[in-house]
Parts: C-alpha cells; structure tokens; sequence
C-alpha cells in the first residue's frame, strides 16, 4: 500500500463550531460528549482539562464514559479497516463538549491510544480549545 491512513482526533468545543478539515474531504465523524458527567462544574476541577490525572481518575469511576469510549473505537474499527483496504488517506474523528476542556480533551485521548495500539495508521491528535489558550 502507497497511501498510509492519516487519523486526525480532535477536541472541541461546540460553541466555537466544528473542527476544520484540513484535507479538503469536509469532515468525518463527530461525536458529542456533552451528555457525559462534566467536572467542569466542579470548583476543583475548573481550571483542569482533560489531560490532567485528577480529571482522568473522576473520569474512569464512570462506567458511562469507557462505555463511550469503547462504543467509539468499535464504530471505527471497521471504518479504519475499509479506508486502509481502499487507500484513503485520511480520516478525521472529532470530539466536541461544551468548553473543549475536559470531555471531549479526555474521550479524544483515549481513543488515540486506543487506535494506537490497534493500528498502523498514522494518528494525529489536537485539543483546539487547549491549544488556543496556550498560543
């Protein structure tokens, strides 16, 4: 194969709109966290993301959120699988919550490393919200 897969996972937030897709396809699957517990409404948790150990510890006490998560990679498994047979070469996964800062930063992450260990695309992972307010 000439053309290796490219999985680009994002972060972010809602209310600044979807993610730009870069490579001109308009976009792939984008999945809404905002149904998912939000430590972002608890004072210890505020100034945290989704990268932090104290966020990824109140995260995995909720069987909601690996349940997510698990959901999510099964869905692209096969996606991955058929874009790899085909030569696409890109695919782009997007992960969005209300601020960009804890849910979407947490279920974006953990589906790389996920695909990660499963995969042999090369996988690009971006938290735009967070690296917004790092600039």
């Amino acid at each position: 194969m000439n053309n290796q897969l490219t999985i680009q996972l994002n972060s972010f937030a809602y209310k600044n709109g979807l993610p730009k897709d870069d490579s001109g396809n308009g976009g792939g699957f984008v999945f809404d966290c905002r149904f998912l517990p939000n430590p972002g409404r608890l004072d210890e948790y505020k100034s945290l993301t989704g990268n932090d150990r104290e966020v990824i510890n109140y995260f995995q006490q909720f069987p909601e959120m690996q349940w997510f998560v698990q959901h999510a990679v099964d869905l692209l498994r096969p996606v991955i699988d058929n874009y790899e047979e085909r030569e696409f070469t890109n695919l782009m996964v997007s992960f969005g919550c209300t601020g960009g800062q804890h849910r979407s930063v947490y279920c974006a992450n953990a589906v790389f490393f996920e695909l990660k260990e499963q995969s042999n695309a090369v996988l690009k992972l971006s938290h735009r919200e967070l690296n917004m307010h790092s600039k």
